[in-house]
């Protein structure tokens, strides 16, 4: 079932009062975290907004209210997450404006949006891992389809940053195709801005990032990488990102490895663009996307990238990556040996990478969201 893209801004003069869930600005920062900064900052520049963030975290809280942008106003309190998500699997109180004050809308950015008394209510659901493969997620995570339907029958929309994500939730959820908006996030200027093309020094590396966590396959990459290294002597792979709920069987397969002193585990990783500027190839080796900021942000930087051919990431990267196959190490390293071997491949990907992003306007998608948030207003789909 086709979703449409809401993009289009339009202008009105009446300020809403959004709350927005700025919890994943907080601590090393996934996509999610990336995305949701990007987003808190500019709607917290616009006119036509009055911003108030709320978090879920109770420790803290006082790092996330020193972390919200100039413009936005912080919530009354912090909510305890364990505590909400439970109540909230059964009842609609309390409501968000107990935090917030009055507020006309308030958006949910990662996959939770608090119940209300008046305000109307807009859930972002980045991916549908929890519905299609609990057995890759946290405990909490498991928790979000229930909390996610639940606020659709009350009346709640959703929004998503990617077609292939809206057809499923429109098909999982069984809501109406006009209450899911397609809006993606933009990039940093930090990826925009200056030069572009990579910045080596040092031995060649393949990078992947990303928190360790099952359905990003890291353990395949460093599979794949062991196949590669031996006729590729320099090469090293170096794989960034928070520790998480995989980093076990991603050690093991490091340590397994035959080329396991050419493999770094570097964690979070605070200035990720020159990290990524380095690289000789990004790879993306995900069993399963719901959009795939990390590959545009290299694509923005002129790194090749190679990835898999699942959930979002065909339709976000479109011919501007190498798409292999999941769990398929073989098709991995053919095409990794592929883009390492090949001085025109390298830059055909390099030039349609940079061409693919300037699609990813963070500008627009602001714009995009006030527009959401209007119409959501206007609707009619108050609590119920």
């Amino acid at each position: 079932m086709p979703v449409r893209l809401h993009a289009t801004p339009y202008a009105l003069t009446t300020v809403l009062t959004v709350a927005v869930d700025a919890t994943p600005m907080l601590g090393e920062r996934t996509g999610i975290g990336v995305a949701v900064s990007g987003m808190v900052r500019l709607l917290a520049a616009r006119s036509d907004l009055e911003v108030v963030g709320y978090g879920f975290t109770v420790r803290g809280w006082t790092r996330l209210r020193s972390a919200l942008p100039a413009g936005v106003r912080p919530s009354r309190a912090p909510m305890p997450a364990s505590t909400l998500l439970r109540v909230w699997d059964r009842v609609d109180q309390p409501a968000i404006e107990w935090w917030s004050g009055p507020v006309d809308v308030v958006h949910g950015t990662n996959f939770v949006v608090p119940p209300s008394r008046r305000a109307a209510r807009l859930v972002s659901v980045w991916d549908l891992t929890a519905v299609r493969y609990p057995e890759w997620c946290t405990p909490t995570a498991r928790r979000y389809p229930a909390l996610i339907r639940r606020a659709v029958q009350r009346g709640a929309w959703i929004h998503t940053g990617a077609q292939s994500v809206a057809a499923e939730i429109v098909e999982h959820f069984r809501i109406d195709e006009g209450r899911v908006r397609v809006i993606p996030p933009g990039l940093e200027a930090a990826f925009l801005d200056g030069p572009v093309g990579p910045a080596r020094g040092g031995a060649p590396y393949l990078l992947g990032l990303g928190t360790a966590e099952p359905r990003k396959d890291f353990p395949g990459l460093v599979a794949a990488f062991d196949m590669l290294a031996g006729d590729h002597p320099g090469l090293e792979l170096r794989i960034a990102g928070p520790r998480g709920w995989g980093e076990a069987d991603l050690e093991r397969a490091i340590v397994g490895a035959t080329h396991r002193d050419r493999i770094r585990r570097m964690g979070w990783v605070e200035d990720v663009r020159a990290l990524l500027a380095g690289a000789a190839v990004f790879v993306y080796p995900s069993r399963y996307e719901g959009f795939g900021l990390p590959p545009l942000e290299a694509m923005a930087l002129g790194v090749p990238v190679v990835a898999t051919s699942v959930g979002s990431l065909p339709e976000v990267l479109g011919d501007a990556a190498l798409l292999v196959p999941p769990g398929d190490p073989d098709a991995l390293v053919a095409a990794l040996a592929q883009v390492l071997g090949d001085d025109a491949l390298r830059g055909r990907l390099a030039a349609a990478g940079r061409d693919r992003v300037a699609a990813y306007s963070w500008p627009a998608a602001a714009d995009a969201l006030v527009a959401t948030y209007r119409d959501l207003r206007s609707s009619g789909d108050r609590p119920r």
